[in-house]
């Protein structure tokens, strides 16, 4: 956006009433037949039909031709961040069908049991998605590679789905907000003008208690589950595609390079290994795999240019007033004050874009004035953009990583918010840090990009 453009944005309150009347479709009709008991209650209303209404509102909102509303939209839904994420979709619902349905899911979590007593899944699911996430700097790619492997644990043993994709979605999310090539991380340090190093140190203090608490949580809550299992037999073979994605995603392979070679090694080593299983039926997989996340994939082209004309309609300028004029207010010690605009700043955003990046670049200028307005250090502001857009992208159920993880376990996302424990974890810690001053640089001096 030109900054002729963004000067003739005048704020304007009325332009996220769209969004909300999204949210009042989807979430109610879920909650609607959830208390009717319908089975599947969340699926009875589909998300891409219940935004539609939202986009006709916001149209009609724009005070502006319907061509150069829908040109608005348009820019918001070719925006290179959301085509990432659609590749990020097609390639992970190819990867997990083909490795399903040649057996290479069965394989790995039968292989895992033989290896994990049932008790330390979960506490491993969380460590091995926080290593892969830090690696390849995408929570995406991390719950795309991990998430079959968690639902077919659930198939294996009396572990509920929730709590098992929840452990990869909140190891994927630790990993995603420390990790040095996050597009998240990139984006929160050049808004602040601080340097990786200097954002990670601050960061650490906060995520690391918050990851080991949420692993005491996990194995606690696994012990629970005692029953013995029974490892049934298993072609060993068939783990190798995932332990090729598994390798190259420490490599720093961008993750549409991994999940292309997971594919193309799924296929090599099904129509090896498997009966029967053709090129054919290989090619068959793939667009199955396609289809399978097709729901997600057209929620999020219609979002992503959502949130476009919200910002162009003036709509989150707005709430950033409001939050900035709020932090004035607050009968606090400055910087404590800076810090929880700071916190507020890249939550709102966040929960109104459905994007943890987007929100940090919207609001970091924002930030980066309250920061210097109240004393907060950049590196303090930049860890704080982070940590808190990580939360909120980790447990709003409209955000991409949970609808990835409830497409791949057919679940509803309402089911699995509540169960990412390191994402609300991660919230009380860094309460706590604003409270107490947990994390903050010891020096003045930083370095800048």
């Amino acid at each position: 956006m030109s900054a002729t453009e963004t000067a003739k944005i005048r704020p304007s309150a009325l332009a996220l009433l769209p969004l909300l009347l999204f949210l009042a479709l989807f979430l109610g009709s879920g909650i609607y037949h959830t208390y009717l008991g319908t089975d599947f209650a969340f699926y009875q209303l589909k998300a891409p039909v219940a935004v539609l209404p939202a986009l006709i509102l916001a149209v009609f909102l724009a005070r502006k031709p319907i061509n150069q509303a829908i040109d608005d939209f348009l820019e918001g839904a070719s925006h290179p961040n959301l085509i990432l994420m659609l590749m990020v979709f097609m390639l992970a619902g190819a990867f997990a069908n083909v490795s399903s349905v040649i057996g290479s899911v069965d394989a790995t979590v039968q292989f895992g049991l033989s290896l994990i007593p049932v008790q330390f899944v979960l506490p491993m699911l969380f460590i091995i998605s926080a290593f892969i996430a830090t690696a390849m700097g995408t929570s995406m790619g991390t719950i795309a590679a991990c998430a079959p492997i968690a639902f077919g644990f659930t198939q294996a043993t009396d572990l509920a789905v929730p709590l098992t994709i929840g452990a990869v979605i909140g190891g994927a999310m630790f990993g995603d907000n420390l990790s040095m090539i996050s597009d998240t991380t990139i984006a929160a340090t050049r808004s602040q003008n601080v340097t990786l190093r200097d954002k990670f140190k601050s960061n650490i203090w906060i995520a690391l208690p918050a990851s080991i608490l949420a692993i005491v949580v996990y194995t606690v809550i696994g012990f629970s589950h005692h029953n013995a299992i029974e490892v049934k037999d298993f072609n060993a073979w068939l783990i190798i595609p995932y332990l090729v994605v598994f390798f190259l995603a420490f490599t720093r392979l961008h993750v549409l390079a991994v999940l292309m070679v997971g594919i193309v090694v799924s296929g090599i080593f099904g129509t090896m290994f498997t009966p029967e299983y053709s090129l054919v039926k290989f090619s068959n997989s793939i667009y199955d795999g396609f289809v399978n996340l097709f729901e997600v994939t057209l929620l999020s082209v219609f979002l992503g240019g959502l949130s476009a004309m919200l910002q162009k309609q003036g709509g989150l300028d707005w709430l950033l007033q409001r939050i900035y004029a709020f932090s004035g207010k607050l009968h606090l010690a400055r910087q404590r004050a800076g810090e929880i605009s700071i916190a507020f700043l890249v939550v709102f955003s966040n929960l109104f874009v459905a994007n943890n990046t987007i929100a940090i670049l919207l609001s970091g200028d924002v930030a980066r004035e309250v920061a210097h307005e109240y004393g907060v250090d950049p590196r303090r502001s930049a860890s704080l953009l982070d940590i808190f857009s990580c939360v909120v992208q980790g447990v709003i159920p409209y955000g991409a990583q949970i609808l990835l993880a409830s497409s791949i376990a057919s679940v509803s996302p309402l089911a699995l918010i509540g169960n990412v424990y390191y994402c609300w974890l991660l919230a009380v810690f860094a309460i706590i840090a604003i409270f107490t001053g947990l994390g903050k640089p010891k020096n003045t001096a930083q370095a800048t990009v």
